[in-house]
């Protein structure tokens, strides 16, 4: 009798993950109070929403796709990786500029079908600088309503809007962005923008 107990156990617990409720990575995940919970994370994850993953301690915490899919299992929650991130990026609420932040891209967002030119490294007095050389810097590329961001190092010094080379720690790539705030830049259309802006000023 022991032995037929045991054995269900182990069936059960094998069979668990084949009823794990199916659930899709929010776009734009943020928290509010510091604590990091499936339901800040996932669309539908029901009774596992307050199960909390993580501790924020900056404006941000990075989780590993990998990472996150485990723990989403052990709370019976199934995420594919549809898009095949690496990493997901949780911002503060309160912090996060113009909404809630990003998910994190891969590899395939820094290669546009035009080549990227090396920048010239923008000067700016020390004290308007908000990005200075060596600098990490995290990159928001925003395009069709979804925003992508990724850490890279800054190359350079840079006030706002001014343009500089970071690169990409990740894949050693230099992308071509602009100085938004302290330790934030944009590339792609938003850079454009936002030195249009600028220029109209």
């Amino acid at each position: 009798m022991r032995t037929l107990i045991l054995a269900a156990v182990a069936a059960l617990s094998l069979a668990a993950p084949a009823f794990a409720g199916p659930v899709t990575l929010k776009a734009n995940p943020v928290d509010s109070d510091g604590r990091v919970t499936l339901g800040d994370l996932f669309d539908g994850a029901g009774g596992a929403s307050n199960v909390v993953v993580g501790q924020r301690a900056g404006p941000s915490i990075v989780f590993e796709a990998g990472q996150l899919q485990s723990l989403a299992r052990q709370s019976g929650l199934d995420w594919a990786n549809p898009a095949g991130l690496r990493r997901v990026v949780v911002r503060n609420a309160a912090m996060a500029p113009g909404g809630p932040a990003a998910v994190a891209p891969n590899a395939a967002v820094e290669t546009p079908a035009r080549p990227v030119s090396r920048p010239a490294v923008a000067r700016a007095a020390y004290g308007e600088r908000v990005i200075s050389r060596n600098d990490i810097v995290e990159v928001a590329y925003e395009v069709g309503g979804v925003r992508l961001t990724i850490s890279g190092r800054a190359e350079g010094n840079a006030a706002v809007g001014q343009r500089l080379a970071i690169r990409n720690l990740q894949s050693n790539r230099v992308i071509d962005a602009v100085a938004t705030a302290p330790g934030q830049a944009a590339a792609g259309p938003a850079a454009r923008a936002s030195t249009q802006q600028l220029a109209a000023r």
